[in-house]
């Protein structure tokens, strides 16, 4: 099977708090004006990305690990994953703000779910003015004031808020309360879990007149309650060079801010390399093909490319790797 660099089909979906960013800044094809997350590449069950260009357009990303697992994903990606593909990348325009939630660690989500946990990590690319983004605590809380919270309405009180611009990164570790604000569109790379635990919904109602189920419960043992400030990401933005940004168990990301052309010699990588576009536009050339890239899109290079060509004279990359 010939791997060549691989854009998909983007997989559209419809939010509450979703709204028309996607298509007027990403240029995404929504018709709804509540579309809230476009999954880029995604081996949820039921939401399989799809290949969207060159031969084997049609085919899905799980046909394609099946056929050759080393070759797309790396050999240490396949032998500790086997044929999962473990990172979903995501667009995420929140019109609304977003419900308040967090996420189980993979023990947890293991026991309860029969899933990987979910850490996940953003990179705002564009926010109104005044927007933020919930992010833990303001104090240490114990449950029972937690719990109290929640009956008496005072939630609100106990969260820590985090105003944000274009550029803006921030790693959400399992078991970390948070929520993206009204007016925030952002990059979302996590593994690959759909476990949420959804603890307070602004007492919304959905278009059917129904509360959204919360998962109080769950949440309780899965919670972090310590205030800690670990989430703001500090990375350098050294034009043309490979900047790091997150390096954790689960997924490596890079920023690139390219004005000329940047060549990577990944033949020593064993794993697939995505390349997530934030601004601008480039194209990707490996030695079994190429691929046009601009803002809003996503790129994934098999793990057997030996070379990334990077051809632009302006672009904004996050590359992925695991």
């Amino acid at each position: 099977m010939n791997l060549y660099p691989f854009k998909f089909q983007p997989i559209l979906k419809e939010r509450l708090w979703g709204g028309t960013k996607l298509k007027e800044v990403l240029g995404k094809p929504i018709e709804s004006e509540i579309t809230g997350e476009s999954w880029e590449l995604s081996a949820v069950e039921g939401d399989i990305s799809t290949v969207a260009n060159g031969p084997l357009a049609g085919t899905s990303l799980q046909q394609i690990i099946d056929q050759d697992p080393e070759g797309l994903l790396g050999k240490d990606v396949f032998e500790r994953f086997g044929k999962d593909f473990p990172i979903l990348i995501k667009f995420i325009d929140a019109k609304q703000d977003l419900s308040i939630q967090l996420h189980p660690n993979d023990e947890l989500a293991k026991k309860r779910h029969n899933s990987f946990g979910k850490t996940e990590m953003w990179y705002v690319m564009d926010a109104d003015p005044g927007a933020n983004l919930i992010v833990g605590f303001n104090k240490d809380v114990t449950k029972e004031e937690y719990s109290k919270s929640l009956e008496n309405d005072t939630l609100l009180d106990l969260l820590n808020y985090e105003q944000v611009k274009e550029g803006d990164t921030f790693f959400i570790n399992t078991g970390k309360i948070h929520a993206i604000g009204a007016g925030v569109l952002l990059a979302e790379i996590q593994q690959t879990s759909d476990i949420t635990y959804r603890v307070f919904d602004f007492n919304r109602r959905d278009k059917n007149g129904n509360l959204r189920e919360l998962h109080t419960d769950l949440a309780l043992d899965a919670m972090d309650y310590a205030k800690k400030d670990d989430f703001k990401v500090g990375y350098d933005t050294q034009k043309d060079a490979v900047n790091t940004m997150v390096d954790c168990p689960y997924f490596k990301t890079n920023f690139m801010n390219l004005d000329k052309d940047l060549s990577l010699d990944v033949a020593n990588r064993s794993s697939f390399t995505i390349l997530m576009c934030v601004g601008g536009s480039a194209e990707v050339i490996t030695e079994a093909g190429s691929v046009k890239i601009q803002k809003g899109e996503t790129v994934l290079v098999p793990a057997n490319s030996t070379n990334i060509s990077i051809q632009t004279d302006s672009v904004k990359l996050l590359e992925v790797t695991v």
